[in-house]
């Protein structure tokens, strides 16, 4: 079976070459005879490449569409970057527009108390840090000597007091805040019909809330009652607001009183202040010693 197989497939080579052979040299003899028809050739050909050419046209529009999607989704991934860019520095923009904003309406506030508070010289300062284990003592100013800033000058919001300067450099300044529990403001109920005064101190126990202290037991001191500097002591000009009497407690063994107060500043929110250069108040006063019963006058 094998030797058939391998004679049928020697007489189909052979007649192949025969074949092929035969082609050939037709196509030379009619060429040369001047009797080859170059259409005929040229529609044989075309019919024999013609799937070729299909299979090549197939083949470059298929390239050319792959492409072109890999052109535009290279396009769109640049431009989605792009377009996220753009978002992100919109967004950055629109926060410190924001920041500004804040800051512009903060500045007019302060500007208005300076415009306000004509007996004053004030100027601006903004907070630039807090001391870690004194937060709600100490904070630090961008304003120093240099611009004019000394020790014990009164510094202030547009809502009332903040504290007093407590040291200087060139450059900026330290603050203590009445919320200190060392600091000492002489302050007077505002009220017209009890004007009692006393002291503002900072509470070791509540550090956001003061106490009014030194009250007689009968002073007349009220929730509600706005409180204000009083000007004795010589470091703060008199009728600064410091804040709003929340609570009225007794001191222990009932001889005295104390009235809590809720601070006109928000010390949680303290990004602008403004110092007192200069004030033009007259100071106030003297306190007058009580009237002596007749007969107890000490002579001089």
């Amino acid at each position: 079976m094998s030797r058939v197989r391998r004679g049928r497939n020697g007489n189909r080579k052979f007649w192949a070459l025969v074949f092929v052979f035969v082609s050939i040299f037709c196509a030379v003899f009619f060429a040369q005879r001047g009797r080859f028809d170059p259409q005929v050739t040229s529609s044989a050909v075309s019919f024999v490449l013609s799937p070729f050419e299909q299979f090549v046209s197939w083949t470059g529009s298929q390239i050319k569409y792959v492409t072109g999607n890999i052109y535009e989704i290279a396009t769109v991934h640049r431009q989605n970057k792009m377009l996220r860019n753009e978002v992100e520095q919109l967004r950055m923009q629109n926060v410190q527009a924001n920041e500004y904003a804040a800051e512009n309406e903060r500045l007019r506030a302060l500007l208005g108390y300076k415009q306000a508070a004509v007996q004053f010289d004030i100027v601006a300062a903004r907070v630039t840090g807090r001391e870690n284990a004194t937060w709600t003592s100490m904070i630090t100013v961008n304003r120093g000597s240099l611009d004019g800033i000394q020790k014990d000058m009164t510094v202030v919001t547009e809502k009332g007091l903040v504290g007093r300067v407590s040291e200087t450099n060139p450059n900026s300044s330290k603050v203590q805040l009445i919320l200190d529990p060392r600091s000492s403001v002489g302050a007077l109920v505002q009220r017209s019909a009890s004007r009692v005064a006393g002291i503002v101190e900072g509470d070791l126990e509540n550090f956001s809330l003061p106490r009014m202290v030194n009250l007689p037991k009968t002073a007349d001191i009220v929730e509600d009652d706005i409180v204000v500097t009083s000007g004795y002591g010589g470091i703060f000009p008199k009728g600064i607001v410091v804040g709003k009497v929340v609570a009225v407690k007794n001191e222990p063994g009932g001889l005295l009183k104390y009235g809590v107060i809720e601070t006109a500043v928000d010390f949680q929110k303290l990004e602008d202040v403004g110092i007192i250069v200069k004030s033009r108040e007259a100071p106030p006063e003297p306190m007058k010693p009580p009237p002596q019963t007749p007969g107890t006058e000490q002579t001089q």
